[in-house]
């Protein structure tokens, strides 16, 4: 046994998790590592293991997805990254910008703006937007409507928000991707799920084990993992959540937030991206979605938001140390220096809300991912966990380019 699976064996022993899989392989295209953990469910008489065929919600981690599709759109002549998408997604900046909120009349206080919302704001979160769930004053908008967070069948439902500034001025995390995925498919006048079938999964050979709509596929109904939730506190052990739903009564193809796919079906995409697969994008398509986006003022804005609060450092910066200065691509976040024994500079991140995480290092020359399907969002003992995985995956490629 590894050092790394005595880790996570020990981790599913404790009932920090009921299961996990992990996989790793060099940029080459080679993988080095794969290894599963425990149980898919913890529901009563339910019993199948975790593997790397198990089919999981990654959330957040479909918007690497969603970026690659909007620069094959770009790549096509369909979508233009510097246009005001405005005319695309009518509804998008229509409640103009917040700037703050009446608590006696109950009421946000909005100002109109025309400014354009480009689609590389929204790939870069620098369009304004902000997830209503992290941010008071739009708990406050929704409140006032006598709306929950995030909640509602469609894009527009989810992300017809007041923005946060002006566009183009700052950064926040928000529903950019949902939003862009949503202008993929009026570009092509097809469903997101239809269109990364045939462009992205179909290529790969991973369509029978990803879909925005698992439940209505025999093939993946049948291997879904069930969501699982730590208490309160956030100590083990883990218990069934059966009445989380992860999409909040999404029936939208979500490119932010909504694809499920097996780790082994995710870690091939991640694969492809960070060896540049032509199948994917051409090459000044990949150096567009891997460079940083940000200038001076928004990455500075980012790096002030990932510090803001103790909940936003755990559910934005993967770990990476405050004195590492970060930015944005249209992949996830970069950290612009290496850590030691972790990961070289200009290594990508980004994970999604049942503690999944991913990686891309191209200096040191490997990608891994790490999968399970735990609450709360982002666990910080679970993102322990991933992060000794990267730094066993770490030792291993520089041990192995010492000897070769």
């Amino acid at each position: 046994m590894t050092t790394i699976d005595k880790v996570y064996e020990e981790a599913v022993a404790a009932g920090l998790l009921p299961g996990a899989s992990l996989i790793a392989g060099s940029i080459n295209g080679e993988t080095t590592f794969c290894q599963s953990f425990g149980r898919a469910s913890l529901k009563e008489g339910v019993n199948r293991p975790f593997t790397d065929s198990t089919v999981c919600a990654v959330a957040s981690m479909t918007k690497l997805m969603t970026s690659v599709a909007v620069l094959q759109c770009v790549e096509d002549g369909l979508l233009d990254l510097g246009k005001d998408a405005r005319s695309l997604l009518p509804q998008i900046g229509t409640h103009g910008i917040i700037t703050g909120f009446d608590d006696e009349g109950n009421t946000a206080i909005l100002k109109p703006d025309s400014t354009p919302i480009t689609l590389r704001m929204l790939l870069s979160h620098t369009s304004g937007h902000e997830y209503d769930w992290l941010s008071p004053l739009l708990g406050k908008w929704r409140a006032s409507r006598n709306e929950g967070p995030w909640t509602g069948p469609t894009v527009e439902h989810k992300s017809a928000l007041p923005l946060l500034f002006t566009p183009g001025t700052s950064f926040a995390y928000g529903a950019g991707h949902d939003w862009a995925g949503k202008a993929v498919e009026v570009a092509t006048g097809t469903t997101l799920e239809d269109f990364m079938r045939a462009r992205i999964w179909e290529p790969l050979g991973i369509a029978e084990d990803a879909s925005f709509y698992p439940k209505t596929k025999e093939g993946m109904k049948a291997r879904m993992a069930d969501l699982s939730t730590l208490n309160d506190k956030g100590e083990p052990p883990a218990v069934d959540a059966p009445d989380f739903d992860i999409l909040f009564g999404g029936t939208d193809c979500l490119g932010g937030a909504g694809v499920f796919i097996t780790p082994k079906a995710y870690s091939i995409f991640v694969s492809a991206v960070s060896r540049r697969d032509a199948k994917l994008l051409k090459p000044a398509s990949f150096d567009e979605l891997f460079r940083p986006q940000l200038d001076e003022t928004q990455e500075q804005a980012l790096n002030d938001y990932v510090d803001q609060s103790p909940i936003h450092s755990r559910l934005l910066a993967m770990r990476i140390p405050q004195s590492i200065r970060k930015s944005w691509s249209f992949a996830g976040l970069i950290a612009k220096e290496g850590q030691e024994g972790r990961f070289g500079p200009g290594t990508v991140f980004w994970g999604g809300v049942p503690s999944t995480q991913w990686f891309i290092d191209r200096s040191t020359g490997i990608y891994g991912a790490a999968f399970c399907q735990t609450l709360p969002p982002m666990h910080p003992k679970i993102l322990e966990l991933h992060e000794k995985f990267q730094r066993d995956m770490y030792k291993l490629a520089i041990t192995n380019s010492e000897q070769s």
